[in-house]
């Protein structure tokens, strides 16, 4: 059989087992009525500090979390191709370098952009 052909069966699997298992949720789980008291933002069980002087976070440092995730995440797959690299070939260096070399252009748009000064400010 196809390996892509077994992929697909098995992701068509995977989708409809966690699709069977929502569906149940939905169908058999609980109902809670939404009351005042459960629509109220819950801190650790004390009354919120003072909910008229909430302020929103701003936007930039989503910015910053955004480049958090993507560093970690590469973090990851070098560590993951270093694993995989056992049979050290010129294509796996090839792969390594553009790798390193998208890295160095992230981090350096990230730096032009400004993006660490801004949310110091």
């Amino acid at each position: 059989m196809n390996p892509y052909v077994i992929f697909l069966l098995y992701m068509v699997a995977i989708l409809g087992v966690v699709g069977f298992t929502l569906l149940l949720n939905h169908l058999l789980g609980p109902k809670p009525v939404p009351t005042a008291m459960k629509l109220e933002p819950f801190e650790c069980g004390a009354p919120p500090v003072d909910p008229l002087n909430v302020k929103a976070v701003p936007i930039k440092y989503y910015a910053v979390a955004i480049v958090f995730i993507l560093f970690d995440l590469e973090t990851v797959f070098l560590f993951i191709w270093a694993l995989g690299a056992q049979p050290l070939t010129g294509f796996m260096l090839f792969t390594f370098f553009l790798f390193m070399f998208l890295l160095v252009l992230i981090l350096l748009y990230v730096y032009r952009a400004r993006l660490l000064e801004a949310v110091t400010d």
